[in-house]
């Protein structure tokens, strides 16, 4: 039986993408120029490479090659002692490890079978859960194995990896094919192809509703509303697609053509009727800023008149902390007296970006956020002679949509005493990740830790509850685009949880500022 033999190398770092923080023996991770560094304390071990042999089995009926592959699978099955995951571990396997599997006579299944077996490897050692959802994790490589071996596309090779993992029982461990990690990738350097359209998920209806289009963006120009409802692309219906499915649908490259199906959000109060629309959209470069804001001018009750500085970010890109740094300057320029920092509706992103943000706000040796690994080990990550660029009072609005880096900011603003947060509970989503482009260009998701506030609250499935509950339709918050003018940071003043946060501030400064 003829044998083909690949190696690994054990010391291939993920890529820095959301929740990945990289491990040394005693790691001080920059953070931006001129901003304070992060401290990490982990230790480290060299590793050896994962071997994986692949093999042609010879020509036999359909039974006997199942046999054959069940056989070759079972082979793959070896005794691993394991290692306690540590801060974001690199994705390499602890010891050597021999794979032997059949080859499929499809080139590109082969492929993928590789990487079913590298997919496989990094779970079994990084993945937060270490029973793997009580389950025999040897033996689903086996069978996985085993199923694969037959098909004829790429496409459903990926499928059976993608179902493997989702036996694991975290919808955030996933993986995507390269195509998809190329999106990914685009939409986290904070530019992307696409139509300049934001979605979320009503959490009521489960719609698919716009929460706002970029400012002369494709959609924009087409007549695409605040509160439409997505229905179909190309023809094709929505239902039962998660919110990041629909975008990569959306993205594309520039030049190309998306139709979409909506229902008009505004509808006809008096027939009852909602008016339907299609409209063919072209792609085009978006250049995402996630940073929106907005100066309110207000009178004290002794008369005086204030200003509150608004901050809207929307996503936590690699440019958020730089954009925020330069705003909240620019602003202190103004004579800014107060800041509201508006989280709601900021599903997350990059996790650095998120501990960059928190630097901004905050002085000293202050503990950001705390991992705890699979093994139950806590760790902090601290600040390291951290100087915020202002000590004015501020309020965090968060709510059920604040996710992720959004619940670490909030946290580690609220923990160390800056900030008093105002909305409603988080969303939840207190997971560290790491991402790794595979071999063959797809890329694995793994929930390798999570996360706990500086003062050890739980935020996974637990959220963050506000100091103040209030509750905003979530359609009435403001576009992501910049808001400029008198009329813009007018309306703001029609969004009530703003409102209660300019009553907490006027509160907060009358007893001196938080530092």
């Amino acid at each position: 039986m003829e044998m083909v033999e690949c190696s690994l190398a054990a010391s291939r770092a993920a890529r820095p993408v959301p929740g990945r923080v990289p491990r040394s023996p005693a790691p001080v991770l920059g953070v931006g120029a001129g901003r304070a560094r992060l401290r990490v304390r982990s230790e480290r071990r060299e590793q050896p490479p994962l071997v994986i042999r692949a093999s042609a089995p010879p020509e036999h009926d359909g039974g006997a090659l199942a046999k054959a592959a069940a056989g070759l699978a079972a082979a793959a099955v070896v005794s691993l002692t394991g290692f306690a995951g540590d801060l974001a571990p690199p994705p390499a396997l602890a010891e050597s490890l021999t794979v032997a599997f059949p080859v499929s006579k499809a080139r590109e299944v082969n492929r993928v079978q590789r990487t079913l077996v590298e997919a496989w490897g990094l779970i079994r050692e990084t993945f937060v859960d270490p029973t793997f959802n009580h389950q025999d994790w040897d033996q689903k490589l086996q069978q996985t194995m085993v199923e694969m071996f037959p098909l004829k596309s790429a496409d459903a090779a990926y499928g059976k990896i993608s179902g493997m993992v989702s036996t694991l029982g975290d919808p955030f461990t996933r993986i995507i094919t390269p195509k998809e990690y190329q999106s990914f990738r685009i939409g986290s350097d904070g530019n992307l192809q696409g139509v300049g359209i934001f979605i979320n998920r009503d959490p009521a209806s489960g719609r698919l509703l716009v929460m706002n289009c970029i400012e002369g963006g494709p959609a924009d120009r087409a007549g695409i509303r605040e509160g439409d409802e997505l229905v179909e692309i190309n023809g094709n219906s929505v239902l039962g697609l998660d919110v990041e499915a629909v975008a990569q649908r959306l993205r594309g490259r520039a030049g190309t053509t998306v139709e979409v199906k909506l229902l008009d959000g505004t509808g006809n109060e008096r027939s009852g009727r909602i008016k339907a629309k299609e409209v063919q959209l072209s792609r085009e470069v978006i250049n995402l800023s996630p940073l929106s804001t907005a100066i309110i001018s207000h009178r004290s009750g002794d008369g005086h008149e204030g200003k509150t500085g608004y901050v809207r970010l929307a996503a936590f890109s690699q440019t958020a902390a730089a954009e925020m740094e330069r705003a909240i300057k620019k602003m202190e320029d103004q004579g800014v007296q107060s800041y509201i920092l508006d989280l709601r509706n900021n599903p997350g992103g990059l996790v650095t970006a998120g501990l960059d943000v928190a630097q901004i706000w905050l002085d000293g040796d202050e503990t950001l956020v705390n991992t705890v690994d699979r093994e139950g080990n806590v760790q902090a990550i601290n600040m390291v002679q951290g100087q915020s660029l202002t000590h004015d009072p501020l309020v965090v609005l968060v709510n059920e949509e604040s996710a992720s880096a959004s619940e670490i900011l909030a946290g580690a603003l609220h923990d160390n005493g800056r900030a008093i947060l105002v909305g409603h509970k988080t969303f939840g989503k207190g997971r560290i990740q790491s991402v790794t482009e595979l071999d063959d260009g797809s890329a694995l998701f793994i929930t390798v830790a999570k996360y706990l506030s500086p003062a050890l609250h739980e935020i996974d499935h637990v959220g963050i509850q506000p100091d103040i509950q209030c509750t905003a339709d979530a359609l009435s918050l403001p576009r992501a685009p910049s808001l400029t003018g008198n009329n813009e940071a007018a309306s703001l003043e029609m969004d009530s949880c703003i409102m209660v946060a300019e009553q907490a501030l006027e509160i907060q400064q009358s007893k001196g500022s938080a530092s």
